[in-house]
């Protein structure tokens, strides 16, 4: 019996430094696939969590034809009595916390300086409101019984070069059409890590919102966190009342999920070319093997060996070549990953329209990925290697005796 491992190491050893510049080639295509792998990742995972967290919540109350980019504050675009269809949700078992948001346009004033911001109205003591509270870098949070406080995102602060005790015009659209203005006190200055949302939202309490936009005792929406966020489909339709709609976040993130799809799609693209470019690599090593080793190919061939067993020979030396690439390339992938995992690729306040990302995108390598390239990998080496296989069984065996290809 042939022990084709034994004879293909053999082979592989005679030129070590073209075998070990073959499977370098795979191996450092490997690392940068799972980077990459890892980069995508922790790119939608980041703005998944960040939209979760800061927009979509897992579900959404929101009137019927409600449209959340035209900010109405008609009351027939609003919800009556938020608090209480709130307290009913959230007594629900599978329901973390369900708080009324107020949200209006507006416009910050402060000397020449003027900026578009979102008004968002929230009741402080809602569990909701954690990025928020957790990342407070100054001042204190809003009380829900203050009537000139406003907190504000770093970025919005430093563009206006505001602080702490700084007062501010704000302009504010109301719900008969109209325009109103007043002054606030900054109380504190927040950053939740994502610069496209920090820098518009301005946050007042939920009392205020109503009273300053006319909206009385109206929301916008009820913003609800679930336990387990597999389970909106069917607590929505526990809350599914008349006059009312109710979003899940997979409807909310619709644009998020595409562009998820879109980034595995390209990612499988991106992972073919890399891998067929280093595969070729190894493919040129083989047929260099064929054309050097032709007499011996023709002396096995001589003594019986058929066909199919040489082509299985180099087979397995493109295996075993695929194998040390692998090898290497998966552990150098994995520290890469773990070290961006804790440092973060900067991105600042960069991002696509309607996704919020956080200013620093940190890698998130998972097992799925891995095996994925493992497998595509190896699979791509060998079916690139039939070729030089396929010569090598196909060379007749007086004509190699005799060096002829």
């Amino acid at each position: 019996m042939i022990n084709y491992f034994q004879l293909a190491y053999r082979n592989l050893g005679r030129n070590r430094r073209r075998s070990a510049l073959s499977a370098l080639a795979l191996s450092l295509g490997v690392a940068l696939l799972l980077l990459m792998a890892g980069f995508f990742e922790g790119e939608m995972r980041s703005a998944m969590e960040s939209s979760l967290r800061l927009q979509s919540g897992h579900l959404q109350v929101r009137p019927v034809g409600y449209e959340e980019d035209k900010l109405s504050l008609a009351w027939e675009d609003l919800i009556e009595n938020p608090e209480q269809a709130a307290a009913r949700i959230a007594a629900l078992e599978p329901v973390a916390d369900a708080a009324p948001r107020l949200m209006a346009s507006g416009i910050l004033t402060v000397r020449d300086e003027t900026i578009g911001v979102q008004v968002l109205g929230v009741n402080p003591a809602s569990a909701s409101n954690a990025p928020y509270r957790e990342g407070l870098i100054s001042g204190s949070f809003i009380e829900a019984d203050d009537r000139e406080g406003i907190l504000l995102g770093r970025p919005l602060a430093e563009a206006l070069g505001l602080s702490v005790g700084s007062r501010v015009n704000l302009l504010v659209n109301t719900s008969d059409g109209l325009v109103t203005e007043q002054v606030f006190v900054v109380r504190g200055v927040y950053s939740t890590g994502t610069p496209t949302l920090d820098k518009i939202i301005v946050l007042m309490p939920l009392a205020k919102a109503q009273a300053i936009t006319g909206a009385q005792n109206r929301a916008s929406i009820i913003f609800v966190l679930l336990k387990d966020r597999q389970q909106a489909p069917i607590v929505a339709k526990a809350i599914q009342g008349k006059n009312i709609e109710v979003k899940t976040w997979q409807e909310l993130n619709q644009l998020l999920i595409e562009t998820e799809n879109f980034s595995n799609a390209y990612l499988l693209l991106l992972n073919l070319i890399v891998l067929g470019v280093t595969a070729t690599v190894i493919v040129n090593t083989l047929v260099m093997a064929v054309f050097e080793r032709t007499r011996e190919v023709g002396v096995l061939a001589a003594i019986g060996m058929k066909g199919r067993q040489i082509m299985t020979l180099f087979l397995t030396e493109a295996g075993l070549l695929a194998l040390g690439g692998i090898g290497f390339g998966l552990p150098l992938g994995w520290a890469l990953c773990a070290y961006f995992g804790r440092k973060g690729f900067y991105i600042g306040d960069l991002g696509i329209t309607g996704m919020a990302f956080g200013e620093r995108i940190y890698t998130y390598l998972t097992l799925e990925a891995a095996t994925s390239l493992t497998i595509t990998a190896l699979i791509l080496v060998l079916v690139a290697s039939l070729y030089p296989a396929i010569l090598a069984a196909r060379l007749e065996p007086v004509e190699a005796l005799h060096g002829k290809n």
